[in-house]
């Protein structure tokens, strides 16, 4: 626990998308829960119809809840563009997330263009632009991971990557292992662990398979500034599988200085 004080340890944040249900029945309540787990960041969008970006921003505080950035659409962008920037401008958030499926090689190579295209309006604008990756963008075309393909073709200060631990190794590689190639490159970190098994269910972390302190090493060599846990479907009450994700990552070395 002395660790997890440290002003040099992993700030924990979470992704709201485990507890959509809740979130839709209950907004002001789930925040609170989220808050009461001991998360200090979370990934948020713009608040439900009846409720202010004030009143979201007012409720966050006194949450001690951070909005660290929001996911959007990628087809919607260009409308929504200016609406998502002032609002991550007034609750303090700075980055701006997507994802997508790609339909061939060429459809890859366009998309990585028009990221390269966003990412110089988010920084433009103060924030940053980050891809979220899933298993999809381990095929490959002509021999080439679909991910590798689309770090090669954008330019690493304009689109840096959101990457996700339990994707990565759905799509067959280590998460340690790939994370070490983006150094500079993956500020916010998603963390969900896997079900030992055929069906590679997702899993609480510390509950699966996946080697977390191995990942927080590479994280902290590469420079993440976040680690949020995000669990798309749970055996569980989706609260309960977030605190004991939340429990068990507390008990773990999670310094951003573990790195030799």
């Amino acid at each position: 626990m002395e660790e997890l004080l440290s002003v040099n340890r992993f700030p924990i944040a979470v992704q709201p998308y485990t507890v959509r249900d809740a979130l839709s029945r209950d907004y002001a309540g789930t925040l609170e829960k989220l808050s009461a787990i001991g998360f200090e960041g979370i990934e948020l969008g713009p608040p439900p119809e009846g409720m202010t970006v004030s009143e979201q921003k007012e409720l966050l505080a006194r949450l001690n809840l951070q909005v660290v950035g929001a996911h959007a659409s990628f087809d919607n962008l260009d409308v929504d563009f200016g609406k998502l920037i002032e609002y991550l401008h007034e609750v303090g958030g700075r980055y701006v997330a997507v994802s997508m499926k790609f339909e061939s090689k060429e459809d890859a190579l366009r998309k990585a263009e028009r990221f390269n295209r966003i990412g110089k309006l988010c920084r433009d604008a103060g924030t940053t632009f980050l891809y979220h990756n899933h298993d999809w963008e381990f095929e490959r075309y002509d021999g080439e991971y679909v991910l590798d393909l689309i770090l090669r073709e954008t330019d690493p200060e304009l689109v840096k990557l959101e990457l996700d631990t339990y994707w990565v190794a759905k799509g067959g590689e280590d998460p340690a292992a790939f994370l070490r190639k983006l150094k500079g490159r993956c500020p916010l970190l998603h963390i969900k662990d896997m079900e030992a098994g055929e069906e590679r269910f997702f899993a609480e972390i510390g509950e699966g398979v996946l080697d977390f302190r191995a990942i927080a090493d590479a994280a902290a060599e590469v420079g993440t500034e976040w680690l949020i846990v995000e669990q798309d479907a749970s055996r569980r009450d989706p609260l309960d599988s977030l605190a004991i994700s939340y429990s068990n990552l507390s008990k773990l070395d999670l310094n951003r200085k573990n790195a030799g």
